[in-house]
C-alpha cells in the first residue's frame, strides 16, 4: 500500500492565523494535514473547515516544549504510516520586557518555545524524511532572528538560537536531501494574534501595511517546491511598506 503523502504543522492556533493558513494551504495542495497546538477547541475547528473544503486531516494536542508530546505527535503519524513531505516548525511566543525585569523563568521559557520545541520537532522531522531522502523543514523565524531591540532581548537571543539550529540542520541534513528553511517574518501578520494583541498598532498598519495570510503560504509552498539545484536556506518576508 502506497504512503499518503502529509504535512506536519505545530503552532496551529486561531484559525485566521499563519499555522492554520498553511494547514489549509497543503490541504489544498492534496497533502494529509497533522496540526498540533495546545488548544483542542482551535484545532478541531480547523479540521473541520479543512474536511469541509475537501481535504484531509488530524488534530493532536501537543505542547512543542514538552518531549513527550512531541513523541506522541509522530507517533501518530508513524502509525497512519504518513510519508511526511513538509514540515512546519510555527511555534512564536513573545514576552516583552526589560531585561533587568526579565526573570530567568521567562527568558528559559522563551528559548524553550522558541527553539527547544524546534530541536525536539526537528529530529523527529528528519528521522522521518531521511528514509525516503526528501523533504522540506521549515522554520518560522523573525526580525528578532537577526537583531535585539529592547524590550525584546530575550525573544531575541530565542529566535537568534532558532536560526542557528536551523542552519546546523541546513547543512548537515542537505546532502541527503532534505531541504531546511528559516522564514523571516520581518512584519506583522495580518491575523487574529495581532488584532486582539496589540489592537491601535494594527489598526494604524492597515491592510498594506501587514502580511497577508495567504501569501506567507504561498510563498512556504513554493520553498516546498523548489528543485534541489537551486534550494534557498533563508529568506525575509515583508510588506512593501514595511521600513528595514
Amino acid at each position: 500500500m502506497s504512503q499518503q503523502p502529509s504535512a506536519v504543522i505545530i503552532g496551529v492556533g486561531p484559525e485566521r492565523g499563519l499555522g492554520a493558513t498553511l494547514a489549509k494551504h497543503c490541504a489544498a495542495k492534496g497533502l494529509h494535514v497533522y496540526i498540533a497546538g495546545r488548544s483542542e477547541e482551535k484545532l478541531l475547528q480547523v479540521v473541520n473547515r479543512i474536511v469541509e473544503n475537501g481535504g484531509q486531516a488530524t488534530s493532536v494536542v501537543a505542547d512543542a516544549t514538552q518531549e513527550y508530546d512531541i513523541n506522541h505527535l509522530f507517533d501518530v503519524i508513524h502509525f497512519d504510516g504518513a510519508a511526511l513531505e513538509l514540515a512546519v516548525y510555527n511555534v512564536d511566543s513573545n514576552i516583552p520586557a526589560p531585561i533587568l525585569e526579565t526573570q530567568a523563568e521567562t527568558f528559559t521559557r522563551l528559548w524553550q518555545q522558541n527553539c527547544l520545541g524546534a530541536f525536539l520537532f526537528g529530529k523527529e522531522v528528519i528521522e522521518c524524511m531521511l528514509p525516503n531522502k526528501q523533504g522540506t523543514l521549515i522554520f518560522t523565524g523573525a526580525t528578532a532572528s537577526l537583531r535585539a531591540k529592547p524590550p525584546f532581548t530575550a525573544f531575541a537571543s530565542a529566535k537568534a538560537a532558532l536560526r542557528s539550529l536551523a542552519q546546523g540542520l541546513a547543512r548537515e541534513f542537505s546532502p541527503a536531501g532534505i531541504h531546511v528553511v528559516h522564514a523571516i517574518i520581518d512584519g506583522v501578520i495580518n491575523g487574529d494574534r495581532a488584532a486582539q494583541q496589540f489592537p491601535d498598532y494594527y489598526q494604524s498598519k492597515g491592510e498594506e501595511g501587514m502580511l497577508n495570510l495567504e501569501a506567507i503560504a504561498e510563498t512556504y509552498w513554493s520553498m516546498h517546491c523548489q528543485h534541489p539545484s537551486a534550494w534557498t536556506h533563508e529568506l525575509d518576508l515583508r510588506p512593501f511598506k514595511e521600513p528595514f
